[in-house]
């Protein structure tokens, strides 16, 4: 019988802490540590996560007094993990970062977008982007693995068959994202005071979005002029994230040229699902039914007349954008079934 995996969660009482929480609490394989919070050390884990109520009788324990472990995942701030970063390497020998910190390969360009000082450029050659379909092979021997934002996740996977199979011009990318309110954490601000929340439909990034650096990071490797602009919008939806991105095919590009990209791509991956049918509301990706699972869907639109493909992405930010995502690269590092955990299908109506 295999030996349960120790796990601990840092930085717990946040929503992406909260979502590995609900994951990992049914994941066979795994037993849960400790949950940290400095702020709500000692309190039941529902106090934050009122889901969980009755699920388990956990409470958070404080940053300062972990145990061993087997894996850490760090669900903190950005900037906060590199600060703490060589404490929590003698804490676990396998770390999941779903923080900025780790996700980009150059100190420089971290620093460029981000407009802090990295601490500990030397660690970051060691980490795996996280994203399973890009680089499954890397996280099997992976110790330290950093998640991709869930903007830029969505975007890359929508992205990645048209760029390697040359469908499209790499160097004319234009990403319109749109988001729920979850993506801007736990912390409330005046944007997300109700009154100034409700009823909105709101550009507030519709330039140099810090997340077209992982985007072009990640696709840099097939298309070595890749330029990507990314315009993020928020409306009202708590949870899911929708990409409608503007490419200009390559001459002589048909439909079935982008769904031969797509199958030969994705035919074999557990969470990609290819959307595009004739008619139907659900005719192309949807966020709504997304909620709670680990699914990216993509579909896609050629015009001939326009000389344009739309390719199209839905994540639930806080699946496959960031827990899920982390889960999954989870099973892969410890050699479990990749799928373990994440199977939930979403629900319809909701």
């Amino acid at each position: 019988m295999r030996r349960k995996i120790s796990v601990t969660i840092i930085g717990g009482s946040g929503y992406a802490g909260g979502e590995i929480l609900r994951l990992l609490l049914f994941h066979p394989f795994v037993s849960i540590s400790q949950v940290t919070s400095r702020k709500l050390a000692g309190q039941l884990i529902s106090r934050a996560h009122p889901n969980l109520r009755g699920v388990t009788d956990l409470t958070f324990s404080p940053p300062d007094k972990i145990s061993r472990c087997d894996l850490l995942f760090l669900a903190l701030p950005n900037g906060v993990s590199m600060e703490y970063i060589e404490k929590f390497q003698k804490k676990a020998d396998k770390i999941i970062d779903l923080g900025v910190d780790f996700r980009l390969h150059e100190a420089a360009v971290f620093e460029d977008w981000y407009k802090l000082k990295h601490t500990c450029p030397e660690l970051l050659p060691k980490f795996v982007y996280g994203l399973a379909e890009l680089h499954r092979q890397d996280l099997k021997k992976a110790k330290y693995v950093a998640c991709g934002g869930c903007e830029a996740t969505v975007s890359i996977l929508t992205l990645y068959p048209l760029v390697r199979y040359k469908i499209i011009q790499p160097e004319s990318i234009i990403i319109d994202a749109k988001m729920g309110s979850s993506q801007a954490g736990v912390v409330p601000s005046f944007a997300s005071h109700h009154p100034e929340r409700h009823g909105v439909v709101r550009s507030y990034k519709p330039v140099n979005h810090r997340h077209s650096a992982e985007i072009e990071q990640e696709l840099t490797s097939f298309a070595k002029n890749i330029r990507v602009s990314v315009s993020a919008t928020t409306i009202e939806m708590v949870r899911g994230l929708l990409v409608t991105i503007h490419t200009r095919p390559k001459q002589g590009i048909s439909e079935k040229d982008v769904w031969r990209a797509y199958r030969a791509q994705y035919k074999n991956e557990p969470f990609i699902r290819i959307v595009k049918e004739t008619d139907g509301n659900y005719r192309y990706p949807e966020p709504k039914i997304l909620i709670g699972t680990n699914y990216c869907d993509i579909g896609f639109a050629l015009s001939e007349r326009e000389n344009r493909l739309v390719a199209i992405g839905a994540i639930d930010n806080l699946g496959k954008g960031t827990a899920g995502q982390a889960v999954q690269a989870m099973n892969i590092m410890l050699g479990l079934p990749e799928k373990t955990g994440l199977e939930f299908p979403g629900l319809h109506p909701i």
